[in-house]
């Protein structure tokens, strides 16, 4: 078999996985096709998890440790690209790609320094809507349509091969890697944005009625997530909602 150099990979996440047996059955595959970083979120059962080592077949000593998160939010947060990975097609505005057409815009953002990564759901529930919100894109496979049952540690085997499948056949070389001036804004900058628009619309009573509060926000959110925000772009559109809120302030005293 051929062996090819090893190349920075996107990380994995699983949320709330619920067996230990595909938590490790999944870190197998992923170290088989170059992956080296998963991260789990509040995974059911805990961990370390034995029933995970034990199908595993030793791929955990050669990944880097394994880390937990309590959100998915906070999983994700240093993260400039995610895609969400599900069979199923959602009620929200979002780009869906295949694993092959997925794959060449992770390697862009890894080649120039960012960090990217493909979201798991649990076994039997998927993603939930917020985490899918909180995604650049939709990765679904070309399942039958009348039968659409991958377990999770089959669904991370499909993207890690379209993985290792372009970065071994479309890129022989290394990508040139040159400095970016404007790098993509992180999900955690993404998020602290959010949180300072949404107390500021709070408090102009933009949220009517306030039970729509959640929905509006995840609306601003698939937004923005579409817009692959550069970190500057971010720290802009702080400042204009701070100036915003400022200006209302004065108009208020006045």
């Amino acid at each position: 078999m051929k062996m090819h150099k090893e190349r920075k990979a996107p990380v994995l996440i699983l949320s709330h996985p619920q067996m230990g047996e595909n938590i490790g059955s999944a870190a197998r595959v992923m170290r088989n096709f170059g992956f080296r970083e998963l991260r789990l979120v509040s995974p059911r059962d805990g961990w370390p998890n034995e029933k995970a080592a034990s199908l595993a077949a030793g791929a955990f000593a050669k990944l880097a440790p394994v880390r937990v998160f309590n959100t998915t939010s906070a999983a994700i947060s240093d993260l400039h690209m995610v895609f969400a990975v599900t069979a199923r097609m959602r009620n929200m505005e979002k780009p869906v790609f295949s694993p092959a057409q997925a794959m060449p815009k992770l390697a862009e953002v890894l080649a120039h320094e960012g960090r990217a990564g493909l979201l798991f759901g649990p076994e039997a529930s998927g993603l939930e809507n917020e985490e899918v919100a909180r995604c650049d894109g939709i990765v679904t496979y070309p399942v039958a349509a009348d039968f659409c049952s991958l377990n999770l540690a089959q669904a991370v085997a499909v993207a890690a091969y379209a993985w290792r499948a372009f970065i071994t056949q479309k890129m022989p070389t290394e990508p040139e890697v040159r400095p970016d001036e404007n790098p993509l804004a992180s999900k955690l900058e993404i998020d602290n944005m959010l949180e300072h628009l949404q107390s500021e619309l709070s408090a102009a009573g933009f949220f009517f009625p306030v039970e729509k509060t959640t929905v509006m926000m995840q609306n601003l959110q698939n937004l923005f997530s579409r817009s692959s925000l550069s970190a500057q772009e971010v720290r802009t559109l702080r400042g204009v909602i701070k100036a915003l809120s400022q200006g209302r302030g004065k108009q208020g005293r006045s």
